[in-house]
């Protein structure tokens, strides 16, 4: 490099490195041939935009003049002209030589042999193509001097005849493969008069001296001999470009051992003519980064000063090279018409799109209504067929075959004319072939066939009615996804209503489609399809869409939930529970066992809608700014993106190395922020995923991110665990102040409503609360949520919240009917009795009342306040027993509301409590470890004191004898009588936790947190059997009714069963592994019960679960709106069942009969 030039460049070094971004400017570089990627990795290796400028400007201070006088047209290019002003005094002079003297890298010796050639010169705007030029120069290079084709070939405006120029603007190609020169001719469409005009002008061209013939040739025969003898001996080893062949015929004239490069939109024309071929298929569109660089110079705009609508044009056109440079010529000479003609395209107006100088059709609609008119006659009616096809759908060739009820072969060979002629696209995946259209085919034959849209939809519609009448989808067959994806949209753009209602409305359909694709497409159908489906009744349609909203986390996710035992837990108005009665009553005379809730009317669901995106804890969820979408983050290591209204995925980004802890929208939605544990902080393109920035400034994991509210000039916000509050400028993605806040800032969850003073707080109990701010009362409780809630957020509008919680959902809710809601929940600690037809179930309330509930009517009496720990019935539901967090006991006669207390109590919590069999004596234990006897009618107390820690439970034995057990390991059997201790089995290392006295009264079976169970005889203080295998503390068991089995439950969700006579395991009920779902159960199974003839087993833990004793599979799952349940009570014929979650709703559930 000279030294003027050197220093010129040291000089304005450090202006340079500030200002430049380097990703651009090394385009041009490597198009110039000054900088190799190899180069350009290690700049773009660089961490900070300042260092790969810096690392930029080492690089061309050890290069030559060439290199220079690159950067410095780049500089003006990429807009920084201020910059190149600064180097303008230092561009060096280059002299002649060789004919290698270059401007714009072009040698003057390439400039003369393509403008004798007649090669058309670059676009105005020009934008290089680097690897598809590279690619047709390669092949250019393997005619190796020998007579063959070259084919560029792609649709109507894919920019191929630019690349046939760009490629032999290329020296050392032209010097060495080709130094007879280059010869261009137009073909386009021809008949056979125009085509012997062009082959004279050519020859003419050719034969400049007139040394071969004073007479034209008159015909096409002669013409082509003429060409023979005119390329062999006057220029030979020289390139013939033939731009736009349309016909095969054409090319027989120029079939005569010459080295030909062609483009077409057909790849199938040089099928009729002999030598070595070569193709080179051209994309449709220019990457997104290409296109808006077009649209930039035409407008001579920075790029990052284009307005939105320049992205919108080009995702509209998917960068079609034809569409860019038209509307960009159209804008350079009116500016401000960036809407106007996004509307045009939009509404597929593409005749307003007109005529850019260097195309020769008049507007975009001519250039693809060309194509079409090629086509033979006999296929052109299928073509149409394909209008009813949605952009970026790629369609299996059976869905084809059934539309044209042809063999699949059949098929294949239309569509390979279509594919020949750039009318189609084919992706080859595997055995099978996918076909589709590029976005402006689909808009151009939707707009041309307009009148006959609805008959086409009619049309595959009765086709797939007609052939999977007879054969059902499965989800093996290769057009099952199509038909799942898109039969609705067929069915509504053919205006059949009566079909699409009978379609959305089918619980058989819900759960196909559930179980292949989720169910956030088919909440979007609801709602897309809503005036259709309105028709027929609005409140169906709403009975549907809620259903799928308040269960999509349980139908997107293996094991897949029955479909029609969820459906059996909607109101009883609901069409939804309608079907799905039907259905169950059905598959119920089968053998099918299904539960009927039958107190659920009391029950309002206050989510409007559940999704589950992670496959871990959700720690974040954020709404954008106009509310449409929702951003949410969590433990899987990933941000998710999705819709707001129906929880369809828009992105998935694998954004962090470690749990990511907090996302945030920009306030003009643009951008996404996410912090986490791994340290960094990250912005990301909310609409591509792409990542734009990072920040690693933090020395501890990012806790939390958010923006300013001024979107002009974009600030983040970051706190972390390392006590700094930094704030970045995204602009100059610098670090503006970082504030130190000291050890001893904590953060709750909480958000305050813009608009109806209102604040949202997370509680650590699972619970959501809703405060008015002016009255300082709480307004509501929002129970839901199955674990930890990390997050709460009010929507822009205040009209909704979301919460996301460890439980991998997060739920959406109406603030309104949250408002609206005062629900009584109840505590889990409930005792039931079984009478004939009654239930009446004892329970104490969130208000501390003592309630008595009539399951079967629904009845509640309201019988005392207290603060109520536990609770029983006596047998004859004469009295109840209640036992309070000091110790007290109380008996309550039902009759007449006379109340007995006990004088002792117990001095800690009363824990549990149980009437004897005839109602007479009352026996609680409690924290204190030890047990009461009370005869409450003599006033007369034993006292059972031996535990070392606090008794567990107990279980009347006969004949006045009690067995205990408790923490300290031990099980005790007492004389209530005499209160002393008869038998003392030392059964565990640690706590026991529960035990089952067989029925025939011999054994008793005992579990422990140290993941043993065992069975014991009464007569003998060593165990019979002990029983291993659990990997977790095993937390109930019980015998069967025979006493021949025992069933034991565990915290990892496993049941064993097992034969008591010696010990073996019969079955392992295990939680099914799926990818990263959750447990069969759950969580820990807290309570068992066999059915009277030991065949059948129901389980409690994370929901409830009936299984098949005789093969362990399972029979039904019931899923309760909270989870945690403490335990089951069943009656005895094993046909009705109550249970209370962790949300304190009550289940009053009955087998269908």
């Amino acid at each position: 490099m000279d030294a003027k030039a050197r220093n010129c460049l040291l000089q304005h070094r450090e202006a340079l490195e500030r200002d430049i971004k380097t990703s651009y400017i090394m385009d041009h570089m490597i198009t110039d041939g000054v900088l190799t990627i190899l180069e350009e990795e290690k700049v773009k290796n660089e961490p900070t935009q300042q260092q790969r400028a810096a690392m930029l400007i080492k690089m061309i201070l050890k290069k030559d003049n060439y290199s220079y006088i690159s950067f410095y047209k780049a500089l003006q290019l990429e807009g920084y002209k201020d910059l190149a002003v600064l180097l303008h005094s230092g561009i060096p002079v280059i002299s002649s030589s060789s004919g290698k003297d270059s401007v714009d890298g072009i040698t003057s010796y390439v400039r003369t042999v393509l403008c004798e050639g007649g090669v058309p010169q670059r676009p105005v705007v020009f934008v290089t193509r680097k690897k598809l030029v590279s690619v047709v120069q390669q092949k250019l290079f393997k005619l190796n001097g020998e007579p063959g084709w070259v084919t560029i070939y792609g649709m109507a405006g894919c920019g191929k005849s630019v690349l046939a120029a760009e490629a032999v603007r290329d020296h050392s190609l032209l010097e060495g493969c080709f130094p007879g020169g280059v010869h261009w001719v137009s073909v386009g469409k021809q008949d056979k008069s125009g085509l012997l005009m062009k082959l004279q002008n050519l020859c003419t061209r050719l034969d400049r001296d007139d040394s071969f013939s004073q007479r034209l040739p008159l015909n096409i025969e002669e013409a082509k001999d003429r060409l023979r003898i005119l390329m062999l001996h006057k220029h030979p080893r020289s390139l013939l470009i033939l731009d736009d062949v349309w016909d095969p015929w054409v090319l027989k004239a120029f079939d005569n051992h010459c080295q030909i490069l062609l483009t077409t939109r057909d790849k199938s024309v040089t099928d009729s003519v002999t030598g070595p071929k070569f193709v080179v298929p051209v994309e449709s569109g220019l990457g997104k980064e290409k296109g808006l660089e077009i649209l930039s110079l035409f407008v001579n705009m920075k790029k990052a000063d284009l307005p939105e609508q320049a992205h919108s044009i080009i995702k509209e056109c998917k960068g079609s090279p034809l569409v860019v440079s038209l509307i960009g010529a159209l804008l350079r000479d009116f500016p401000n018409r960036w809407e106007y003609y996004l509307r045009q395209l939009q509404n597929k107006q593409f005749k307003r799109i007109r005529k850019s100088s260097s195309y020769d059709y008049e507007a975009l609609d001519e250039a693809m209504s060309i194509s079409v008119e090629m086509l033979r006659e006999d296929i052109k009616d299928y073509y149409t067929d394909l209008s009813i096809l949605q952009k970026d759908v790629k369609v299996p060739t059976k869905v084809l075959c059934i539309l044209w009820d042809m063999e699949t072969e059949e098929v294949e060979d239309i569509l390979q004319e279509f594919v020949n002629k750039s009318l189609l696209f084919c992706d080859r995946n595997g055995k099978s072939f996918h076909y589709y259209l590029h976005d402006l085919q689909v808009d151009f034959l939707a707009e041309k066939n307009r009148s006959q849209l609805q008959d086409l939809h009619k049309k595959i519609v009765t086709q797939f009615q007609r052939h999977h009448h007879l054969h059902p989808l499965s989800p093996d067959q290769e057009d099952c996804m199509y038909w799942y994806n898109f039969l609705a949209y067929h069915m509504a753009s053919a205006n059949m209503h009566k079909e699409l209602c009978a379609l959305m409305f089918s619980l058989d359909w819900i759960k196909a489609k559930t179980e292949l694709v989720g169910p956030a497409h088919l909440i979007h159908e609801f709602m897309e399809y809503r005036h259709i489906l309105d028709e027929k009744d609005c409140t169906v349609c709403e009975n549907f869409q809620e259903f799928l909203s308040l269960n999509g986390h349980l139908l997107g996710r293996q094991p897949f939930p029955n479909i029609v035992q969820l459906g059996l837990c909607e109101p009883e108005t609901s069409e939804v529970y309608q079907q799905a009665k039907l259905q169950a009553k059905q598959e119920v005379d089968n053998g099918m066992l299904y539960l009927e809730w039958i107190n659920k009317k009391n029950i309002k669901n206050l989510s409007r809608l559940v999704v589950r995106p992670h496959t871990d804890a959700v720690y974040h969820a954020c709404f954008s700014e106009d509310g449409q979408r929702i951003a949410s983050c969590g433990a899987d290591k990933t941000l998710q993106v999705f819709k707001a209204e129906t929880g369809e995925k828009l992105l998935e980004i694998k954004a962090h190395e470690d749990e990511v802890l907090c996302c945030a929208f920009s306030p003009d939605d643009r951008f996404i922020a996410t912090c986490s544990a791994d340290k960094k902080v990250k912005i990301w393109n909310s609409m591509t995923g792409e990542l734009l920035y990072t920040y690693d400034e933090h020395s501890e994991q990012v806790n939390c991110c958010h923006f300013t509210n001024n979107s002009h000039h974009l600030l983040l916000a970051t706190g972390s665990s390392d006590y700094f509050l930094k704030l970045f400028d995204i602009h100059t993605s610098g670090l503006l102040a970082e504030i130190y806040t000291g050890h001893h800032s904590t953060v709750q969850y909480c958000d305050f409503s813009p608009h109806n003073h209102l604040a949202v707080v997370a509680l650590s109990q699972y619970c959501v609360e809703l405060w008015n701010i002016d009255s300082h009362l709480k307004v509501a409780d929002c129970r839901g949520h199955l674990s930890w809630v990390h997050c709460v957020m009010f929507s822009p509008d205040g009209s909704s919240f979301l919460t996301s919680s460890d439980d991998q959902t997060i739920r959406l809710w109406e603030t309104k009917k949250v408002c609206k809601n005062s629900a009584i929940v109840l505590k889990q600690e409930v005792d039931v009795v079984f009478q004939e037809n009654e239930v009446m179930i004892l329970a104490v309330d969130n208000i501390r009342r003592l309630q008595l509930i009539n399951g079967k009517t629904g009845q509640i009496d309201y019988l005392t306040e207290a603060q109520v720990s536990c609770c029983c019935l006596s047998p004859h539901l004469q009295y109840i027993a209640f036992g309070d967090e000091d110790g007290a006991i109380e008996i309550l006669e039902l009759l007449n509301s006379r109340i007995f207390r006990s004088r002792i109590g117990h001095k800690k919590a009363v824990r549990h409590i149980q009437f004897t069999a005839d109602g007479k004596t009352l026996i609680s234990s409690s924290d204190d470890s030890a047990i009461q006897v009370w005869n409450w009618q003599s006033e007369e107390y034993v006292f059972l004191q031996a535990h070392q820690e606090t008794v567990k439970d107990f279980r009347l034995l006969k004949n006045s004898r009690l067995l205990s057990w408790s923490f300290d390991g031990t099980v005790k059997v007492w004389n209530i009588i005499t209160g002393r201790i008869e038998k003392d089995f030392v059964c565990h290392q640690g706590t026991v936790l529960s035990c089952d006295i067989s029925p025939d009264a011999t054994k008793f079976s005992s579990t422990s947190a140290d993941k043993t169970a065992k069975i014991w005889s009464f007569e003998l203080l060593s165990p019979l059997r002990e029983l291993r295998g659990h990997n977790g503390c095993v937390r109930c068991s019980v015998f069967s009714v025979d006493s021949t089995l025992l069933a034991t439950g565990d915290d990892n969700g496993e049941i064993r069963i097992w034969k008591v006579s010696n010990g073996e395991l019969l079955h392992l009920c295990a939680p099914i592994s799926v990818e990263e779902g959750a447990a069969t159960h759950g969580g820990w199974v807290t309570d068992l019960c066999f059915s009277p003839d030991s065949k059948t087993l129901v389980s409690a833990g994370g929901y409830l679960k009936w299984w098949n004793v005789v093969t362990g599979e399972s029979l039904q799952t019931f899923y309760t709106n909270g989870t945690n349940l403490k335990k089951i009570h069943v009656s005895s014929d094993f046909k009705t069942y109550v249970t209370v979650d962790n949300l304190g709703i009550l289940y009053i559930l009955q087998i269908l009969e």
